[in-house]
């Protein structure tokens, strides 16, 4: 693997992404989103994540690290963790009309290594922000992408980004630590 796709100074603030397999595009629904908060809430509190921007359609995060932790195991863990939980919603989720698609794709590509179901790609492509050019054009890239899709007109309009944090919107679901 190329050292420009591993974390390599915990000090600093990473831009990464976290795709789900074939690009699928589950997080169309609040329940699938809402795992996704639960488990950056947990990753803030109890494994020294700092967020610091963030998006979640496919997932765009900017983020460092508050504690000993090492931002790859923190990372590793939410996707272990929110894959498994992703896939059971999926599961039981009467109005889910991809169901049987959605997971034969996550058995299908499982398949390929050893395990039962792969969820996310297993690639994060952490990028390290080394200027304030870097680091704001990223936020900006993150907070924009609901607007370029289509979904909202003005950035802070989507609720689960962390846009309306930066506009200083009292309606947010995530606390980020503003750069």
């Amino acid at each position: 693997m190329s050292r420009k796709f591993k974390i390599l100074d915990q000090t600093k603030c990473y831009f990464v992404t976290l795709t789900v397999v074939h690009w699928i595009d589950v997080f169309t629904r609040k329940e699938y989103k809402d795992i996704i908060i639960d488990s950056l809430k947990y990753c803030q509190k109890n494994k020294g994540l700092a967020l610091h921007a963030y998006v979640i359609m496919t997932i765009h995060l900017i983020i460092s690290n508050n504690e000993d932790n090492k931002l790859e195991y923190i990372l590793r863990d939410m996707k272990k963790f929110t894959s498994l939980k992703i896939i059971n919603a999926i599961k039981d989720n009467p109005g889910e009309s991809r169901k049987k698609w959605l997971i034969w794709m996550f058995e299908k590509t499982g398949q390929r290594n050893n395990t039962r179901y792969q969820f996310w790609q297993q690639h994060n492509c952490p990028k390290m922000l080394t200027s304030s050019e870097s680091l704001f054009q990223k936020i900006n890239y993150i907070h924009d992408n609901p607007v370029k899709e289509g979904i909202v007109n003005e950035p802070d309009e989507y609720l689960y980004s962390s846009a309306g944090n930066y506009s200083g919107k009292t309606l947010k679901v995530l606390d980020v630590e503003l750069i």
